[in-house]
C-alpha cells in the first residue's frame, strides 16, 4: 500500500521536525497537485504519475501567472514526497530525479538603514496602548535578535527569560538558540507584559492579539510594512528585511561572522556570508581608503 500524503506530513512533523508553517505549505502544494491530477487526468493516486503529467501541471502553473520561484517551491514539495516514497521502498524511482528548476532572477534584498530603524521606533511615543506597545516590541525584537517571523510568532511566555535577559528561540529542525536582550528591549517587554495582563488569556503565546489569540503571519507582515512604509521608499518591506538589517548592521560594526551565524540560527556559514556583501557604503569607504588611485575624498 502506498503511503499517503498524511503519512508524509506526519513524517515531516515528527521525524524532520519541520515548522508548522513549512508543513502547511507542503500539505497545500501536494493537495493542489492531487486535485490537478484528479481533475485533468482522473488519477487519484499521485504516487503513480509520470514526469510528463508533472510537466503538464508545471505548464498550468506558468499559464496561471504563478512566479517561477513559487513553482519551484511547489515542485520541491512534490519531489520531497517522492523521495519519501522512494526511501520507504514504495516506488522504484523518483519521476522528478532529473527535473531542472525554472530560472529565477536573483533578488537583491536592500536592508533598512539605521536611520530608518530609529525613525520607525520614534513613532511609538505612547506606553499605555496595548497594540502600539506590542507592535513596537515586535519591531524591536525582530531587529535586535534577527529572529525569523515564524520564530517570533511561536514565542511562548517562558521563551522570554528576564532573569537572564535572554530570549529562547525555536528555529528550524526544532533547534533552540538563546539570544541576549538589549536593555531598551527589556524595558518594552516589562511594559508589554503589564498591558497584556488586561488581555483575555487564551494560551501561553508571548505575542497575542487584543482578543488574546496568537498573532499570525500576515499581521506581523502588515505591522512591518505599515510602519516602514512611512519612512522608507524601499520596494520590499518585510520581517525578513528587518532580519537582513540586523545581520548587515552587526557585520558592518565588526561583529564576527560565526557569532552572527549563531544568532541567526544558520546551519552553515554560506547562508550568513550573503550579508557580508550588503553594506555598499562601507565597501565604498574601504575602497577609497585603500586604492592607490583614490583621491581620498571620502
Amino acid at each position: 500500500m502506498i503511503l499517503s500524503i498524511t503519512n508524509f506530513i506526519t513524517y515531516l512533523d515528527c521525524e524532520r521536525k519541520y515548522s508548522p508553517y513549512t508543513i502547511t505549505a507542503y500539505k497545500k502544494d501536494l493537495l493542489n497537485f492531487e486535485e490537478f491530477c484528479e481533475r485533468e487526468f482522473e488519477i487519484k493516486e499521485i504516487s503513480v504519475v509520470s514526469y510528463n503529467l508533472i510537466r503538464s501541471w508545471i505548464v498550468s502553473l506558468v499559464e496561471a501567472k504563478i512566479s517561477n520561484r513559487s513553482i519551484n517551491r511547489k515542485v520541491s514539495s512534490l519531489k520531497s514526497y517522492f523521495n519519501f516514497l522512494l526511501k520507504s521502498k514504495q516506488i522504484e524511482e523518483n519521476p522528478l530525479r532529473n527535473h531542472q528548476s525554472l530560472k529565477v532572477e536573483k533578488s537583491v534584498n536592500v536592508p533598512f538603514s539605521e536611520k530608518e530603524i530609529n525613525e520607525v521606533l520614534d513613532f511609538f511615543d505612547q506606553d499605555d496602548d496595548f497594540e502600539l506597545v506590542r507592535d513596537k516590541l515586535i519591531i524591536e525584537l525582530l531587529y535586535s535578535t534577527g529572529m525569523r517571523r515564524a520564530e517570533l510568532i511561536g514565542l511562548k511566555e517562558s521563551s522570554v527569560d528576564l532573569s537572564q535577559n535572554i530570549v529562547k528561540v525555536i528555529g528550524k529542525r526544532n533547534k533552540e538558540r538563546q539570544i541576549p536582550l538589549l536593555n531598551a528591549v527589556i524595558s518594552t517587554i516589562y511594559n508589554y507584559r503589564r498591558l497584556k495582563k488586561e488581555i483575555p488569556d487564551k494560551g501561553d503565546y508571548f505575542f497575542v492579539t487584543k482578543k488574546g489569540e496568537q498573532i499570525y503571519p500576515t499581521l506581523v507582515y502588515r505591522i512591518i510594512n505599515e510602519y516602514f512604509g512611512k519612512v522608507s521608499l524601499k520596494v520590499k518591506k518585510s520581517p525578513h528585511i528587518v532580519r537582513h538589517s540586523f545581520a548587515t548592521h552587526l557585520l558592518s560594526e565588526g561583529a564576527d561572522l560565526n557569532s552572527v551565524k549563531e544568532l541567526l540560527g544558520h546551519s552553515s556559514l554560506a547562508s550568513t556570508q550573503v550579508y557580508t556583501h550588503s553594506n555598499l557604503k562601507d565597501l565604498k569607504l574601504m575602497y577609497n581608503r585603500a586604492h592607490p588611485r583614490s583621491n581620498k575624498n571620502y
